[in-house]
């Protein structure tokens, strides 16, 4: 991870204004359709985009690994068993973004990967077109709560 990415002071710590946002959570239906394969495979192609992003710093070297995690938070949130407490206890992701640097353009670059990738979704992994709009919603929306420092 560059250093760049990770934050040295905790007080300087921004909160989007109205707290964590009004986002309806995705359907737990999504699981089902999708079963936890393709979960995993969508994540991992994720990691991939943001590996050669310029936001890249942020994240682990072992970008696989880095999937892992937020494969195993998506298929808790989308239907599935609840891997991800399983393996790493209460998500409180907010608390485990904070020592990185996270800004509204680096938030816009984490999204841009997550639409090209939730793009192609439906045929890669067998996302539920009926779902993806309320999905990105969901994605977009509690994205915001992952900002922490000033423009």
């Amino acid at each position: 991870m560059n250093d760049k990415f990770h934050r040295q002071d905790a007080g300087s710590i921004y909160v989007p204004p109205g707290g964590p946002p009004p986002v309806s959570p995705p359907s737990p239906e999504i699981y089902g359709l999708m079963g936890e394969a393709n979960i995993f495979r969508m994540t991992l192609d994720f990691y991939k985009e943001l590996e050669s992003s310029s936001i890249a710093g942020m994240f682990p070297e072992d970008m696989a690994a880095a999937s892992e995690k937020l494969g195993a938070y998506l298929v808790s949130r989308l239907g599935g068993p609840p891997i991800y407490q399983e393996r790493h206890g209460d998500p409180r992701l907010r608390m485990r973004h904070i020592p990185f640097i996270i800004n509204e353009s680096s938030r816009q670059i984490w999204l841009a990967c997550f639409k090209k990738v939730l793009d192609q979704a439906e045929t890669k992994y067998q996302f539920p077109a009926q779902h993806k709009p309320s999905f990105w919603n969901f994605i977009e929306g509690f994205s915001g709560w992952m900002v922490n420092s000033s423009p």
